[in-house]
């Protein structure tokens, strides 16, 4: 049957396994939009407000769900708006495929209007990116883009459709499910070897990373980490990929890493890395191994070979699968003299949940503490980038069946697009939002986005009147010389209502489990506005101590 290039494609996406495709129309791209048409119920369009919280929406769902997280803009400024979400999915090694529009064939080259040449701009941004100049490739390289999008390391892909070819008429089939591509199975001699180097530790460590574990892989990290009694730590935001309430687990490697983190990692003679990418967060600016070759003897394991070496050289590097990797590791597990060692790491970590009242209207540390006692246990918090994000990121145990979704890129505006796209992959579970009133601000307009789409989550913004991260960096480098970092916000309460959300500002700590429950029993979604003081910057050191610290040390030298 003769079809478009539109209609190929998006009965392509349908084969696939595609449901919902986030974006924002564009006259580039018409011919996938009327083919959208017809597929209600199948593949859905999201309508948003700005491509860069559509981008954001697909990045959420490709870490959330493992499938690519499908997002449709137009060429031109709509494809600049979108590369934050190529970004962060980058970052985050999660499955991704943006679609573009593109100026029709005919006309590249003259810098037509809104013309961008795709591959070049995203080249060194994405996994792949590639244009498609004729209709009859669509299925090929749909195909490649998905496999590209969740092999390997797994990463957003970018394609470019000029218009011609998507009104362009060809008889090639849609795609229809693809094969399962299988994870390198680990070699038996290395995994022996692991074992051995492992066994003959003092001082081990487990370092994992990644979204993309399946469940029978993190039961047997689990289940080896516990056997072996191995203290275990996560990159930086992948804490709810190992239960929190297992003995072994110790801690996050990432921004504001504790010091017991760091110590487990710097004093470790071995460290076993599992899927992680080794970043600068969650290595502490590259301090804590050495590079290119770690004074810890180092076990890296990843399913990507361009991994293996890419910033620090291994003593047994490992191209497989985590996930077979863990379950041939958790056959036999490896003892040693290492008990105080964990015991040590695992103290800590409780011990950090252990705070001094906050001096601010509304004290996070108590608010978190309610939190974990009523967060149900499939709860799903997302955040986006501020020192706000410190309390979803260190201050929740995340249990087995918990989701923490946030950016490794640190991008601002992440959080609320992140809960809506989580609310419409599970709109049965609880999704709350953290965000602060300028990482709100970022994305906000898409709560309209979130009441269209019948997909509204609890939002909490830590509302304390400034760019809190960057207020800290000034004071610890330039102190008493705030420029450009202090905000005037609107009435959130308010705006909220007129998105279709309940609103509700929240002046102190013990008006906030009242405030809590009326936003659970909103049916519309609910932003709570917390009153946060601007001292309250962190949870153990004041703004005014940060201030105080560097003038003492600029009078010392």
């Amino acid at each position: 049957m003769m079809q478009n290039g539109g209609e190929l494609l998006v009965q392509s996406l349908v084969g696939l396994g595609a449901t919902k495709a986030f974006g924002v129309p564009g006259e580039s791209y018409l011919a996938v939009l009327d083919a959208l048409h017809d597929t209600s119920g199948q593949l859905d369009f999201v309508l948003c407000r700005n491509e860069g919280g559509a981008g954001f929406m697909a990045a959420a769902w490709g870490k959330l769900t493992g499938s690519p997280g499908i997002c449709m803009v137009t060429r031109g400024p709509g494809a600049t708006n979108a590369a934050i979400g190529v970004h962060t999915a980058m970052q985050d090694s999660v499955p991704m495929i943006l679609f573009v529009g593109q100026v029709g064939t005919d006309m590249k080259g003259r810098e037509a209007f809104q013309e961008i040449d795709y591959p070049a701009m995203y080249g060194r941004v994405a996994k792949w990116a590639v244009e498609i100049d004729d209709v009859e490739r669509i299925p090929e390289i749909l195909a490649r883009a998905w496999k590209t999008a969740t092999t390997g390391r797994p990463g957003p892909v970018v394609v470019a459709l000029p218009e011609d070819m998507l009104t362009s008429r060809s008889d090639a089939a849609p795609l229809g499910p693809l094969a399962k591509i299988a994870e390198p199975q680990p070699d038996p001699d290395a995994v022996q070897e692991a074992r051995a180097i492992l066994g003959a530790a003092k001082r081990p460590v487990i370092l994992y990373g990644g979204s993309n574990w399946s469940d029978a892989g993190r039961a047997a990290l689990q289940e080896f980490a516990e056997a072996s009694d191995i203290p275990v730590v996560t990159a930086f935001r992948f804490a709810d990929r190992f239960d929190n309430h297992s003995p072994v687990f110790c801690g996050e490697a990432g921004v504001g890493m504790v010091p017991s983190v760091k110590r487990l990692i710097g004093e470790a003679d071995v460290i076993l890395a599992i899927n992680n990418r080794f970043g600068e967060n969650s290595t502490d600016g590259y301090t804590l191994l050495d590079v290119p070759i770690p004074k810890q003897r180092l076990i890296h394991v990843h399913g990507a070979e361009s991994e293996l070496g890419k910033v620090y050289q291994p003593a047994l590097g490992i191209q497989a699968g985590h996930d077979a990797f863990a379950k041939a590791l958790a056959e036999v597990p490896v003892k040693g003299d290492w008990g105080a060692w964990r015991q040590e790491g695992r103290a800590a970590y409780e011990a950090a949940f252990d705070l001094q009242d906050q001096p601010s209207p509304v004290d996070m540390g108590k608010v978190m503490a309610h939190l974990r006692a009523v967060l149900p246990e499939d709860a799903i918090v997302t955040n986006g980038a501020g020192n706000f994000a410190i309390w979803p990121g260190k201050f929740i145990k995340y249990g087995p069946a918990m989701r923490h979704i946030a950016p490794q890129s640190g991008a601002m505006g992440y959080g609320v697009p992140a809960a809506i796209a989580a609310k419409i992959a599970h709109p049965g579970r609880e999704v709350v939002c953290f965000t602060g009133d300028g990482d709100f601000q970022m994305n906000c307009q898409e709560l309209a986005s979130a009441a269209q789409a019948g997909a509204q989550p609890i939002i909490l913004i830590l509302n304390n009147g400034i760019y809190g991260t960057i207020r800290a960096h000034q004071e610890q480098h330039y102190p008493a010389r705030v420029s450009g970092t202090t905000m005037v916000s609107p009435d959130f309460a308010a705006l909220a209502r007129a998105y279709g959300f309940h609103g509700e500002r929240v002046e102190t700590t013990g008006d906030f489990a009242a405030a809590y429950e009326r936003a659970r029993a909103a049916k519309g979604g609910a932003v709570l506005d917390l009153a946060i003081s601007e001292e309250a910057l962190t949870p153990r050191v004041t703004l005014s101590q940060m201030r105080e610290a560097a003038l003492e040390a600029q009078k010392a030298g």
